[in-house]
């Protein structure tokens, strides 16, 4: 439709004869007028015809959510809703709409559960607000990919298909590759690890990663998309920290520029630029803290949901902070090729990233010695024959390096305040959910 005019964009057509297309949100029967409200991506308009216009007949027809064509003229009015209609010239219906939807579209009053709305996506897709969230999606990852590029990282897409598992031997989902076994990747750690055996030095890359985790949780689905970078010449895991400061502050920067104001408008969320360096503590210092706090500990070695929850609002009291990294996991809870401390070979050089209570990364320095990695592999209790292809990128030098998965989807559920992370991905894929 070359002559076509977006509805944000006709308050400079004013007067003029304008071309919009779109789904009818609403139908309004008068006696001497008719009323439609339209929807297109960008916006809502009014338009009327009087009831002896020729389009009455089509406009009778009409059902909510049918997709038309509106030629006509732009005037303004005080008293229509966006302060501006369009006087019905033509009217064509493009795809009429069945008379009952399944889902309601047009109000929250009787909003059908987060099950039913997932069956009928594309409709629920449909509300401004769901849209708004992938609209953050968007301003989020044009910035995560402008910041990278624009120090030197290489855009890195690796395979999705892997003859040995990325992580541990757990949360894999097992395929047949012709004669024989494949998984599907669970990060693309290996490869971004083989990326600096090449001598990349800084790596990105946006992809799906995917986790057999039966978690019936909010925050959990089995494919997500992530955000990972690894580079080299790290002197600790304290450096991949800072890089993933000035990540987040440029992701940050980029939503609050292009969407604070439909943000607070719409989930009433303010997006603050944290400041640097964000509030670090160690494992051991958390657990000290929830303990005082009165806490129970379900995992020695890690934060439980509602521990990451309270060191949250932890960060928030103490430091008025919305991020904080929990630093140094004992061996038994990182994968083997995490370095380890060298006062303290009982932790590693790792940390995760708490936002507002949620862990949205992880990370760590990496081993980068052959005879370590192996050693450590050893001690896992890992086959090296099942690993060796990852293993050879370490023979032939290999510089010190590190790296982060980051979780895009919850970084959204909590910016913007959603109940759960299904809200925030445009089709879960959970334990019970293959459709659509």
């Amino acid at each position: 439709m070359t002559n076509r005019t977006m509805i944000s964009e006709l308050k400079s057509h004013i007067g003029q004869r304008v071309s919009i297309a779109g789904w009818v949100r609403t139908i309004r029967n008068q006696k001497r007028i008719k009323f439609l409200i339209i929807r297109d991506v960008s916006g809502e308009v009014q338009a009327i015809a009087p009831s002896n216009h020729a389009s009455v007949p089509t406009i009778a027809e009409l059902t909510p959510e049918t997709v038309v064509r509106i030629n006509g003229k732009l005037k303004s009015d005080p008293q229509a809703p966006s302060g501006i209609e369009v006087e019905i010239g033509e009217l064509e219906i493009l795809s009429r709409s069945e008379p009952e939807l399944p889902i309601p579209i047009v109000t929250k009053k009787g909003e059908a559960d987060q099950s039913k709305r997932l069956d009928w996506r594309w409709l629920d897709l449909r509300r401004p607000e769901r849209q708004l969230i992938f609209r953050v999606w968007t301003e989020m990852e044009r910035a995560f990919r402008a910041y990278c590029v624009g120090v030197g990282y290489f855009d890195l897409h690796s395979p999705k298909l892997m003859s040995a598992p990325s992580e541990s031997g757990a949360e894999l989902f097992e395929v047949r590759y012709f004669n024989r076994k494949a998984y599907l990747a669970q990060s693309p750690q290996f490869y971004k690890q083989m990326a600096m055996a090449a001598g990349f030095e800084k790596v990105f890359e946006v992809g799906p990663v995917f986790r057999a985790d039966p978690s019936f949780t909010s925050r959990h689905t089995t494919e997500f998309t992530g955000y990972d970078i690894e580079i080299s010449f790290v002197e600790s895991h304290f450096d991949v920290m800072a890089e993933q400061e000035r990540i987040v502050v440029a992701m940050l920067k980029g939503i609050r520029s292009a969407l604070q104001e439909p943000i607070s408008r719409t989930f009433g969320q303010e997006i603050t630029i944290p400041s640097v360096p964000f509030p670090k503590i160690t494992l051991r210092e958390a657990k000290e803290i929830l303990k005082r706090l009165e806490i129970p500990s379900e995992r020695e070695n890690d934060l439980a949901p509602e521990e990451e929850r309270r060191l949250g609002e932890y960060a928030e009291e103490q430091y008025g902070h919305e991020f904080l990294f929990v630093t140094d996991y004992p061996v038994e809870a990182r994968p083997f090729y995490h370095m380890r401390s060298e006062t303290d070979q009982r932790l590693t050089k790792s940390f995760d990233l708490l936002f507002k209570g949620v862990e949205i990364t992880t990370g760590a320095q990496r081993e980068h010695r052959f005879n370590v990695l192996v050693q450590q592999a050893q001690e896992k209790g890992l086959r090296l024959e099942t690993i060796k292809f990852y293993l050879n990128f370490f023979k032939f030098g290999c510089p010190p390096h590190g790296g982060l998965g980051f979780g895009p989807s919850r970084f959204v559920m909590q910016l913007l305040g959603l109940p759960n992370i299904r809200e925030a991905t445009y089709l879960p894929r959970t334990v019970n959910r293959l459709d659509p």
